[in-house]
């Protein structure tokens, strides 16, 4: 099934060589017409990434039954999980 970034990539190669085509047909010179196309597809792949950017999936929170027993006694007892630990650059 096609989503959103589907279409995306296939505006993008449509915008640049469909619209200077386009406007070369209408008068425009190669040196204008690349130009005016290429704005449109820097546009669309702006919409892409800022206005409707990719998002990861949010995860569901586990429980504490979706951990074995001891890694659920273990967190209960410190209190919190550190899933991320602080890294040295050392």
């Amino acid at each position: 099934m096609t989503e959103y970034y589907d279409y995306v990539l296939g505006l993008i190669p449509l915008a640049l060589f469909g619209l200077s085509g386009g406007l070369i047909e209408f008068g425009l010179t190669l040196p204008q017409a690349v130009p005016l196309a290429a704005g449109v597809a820097a546009g669309i792949v702006g919409h892409a990434l800022f206005i409707n950017g990719p998002v990861s999936a949010t995860l569901e929170p586990r429980s504490d039954r979706s951990h074995s027993q001891s890694g659920s006694v273990e967190s209960a007892s410190s209190g919190h999980r550190d899933d991320n630990p602080s890294m040295s650059a050392d």
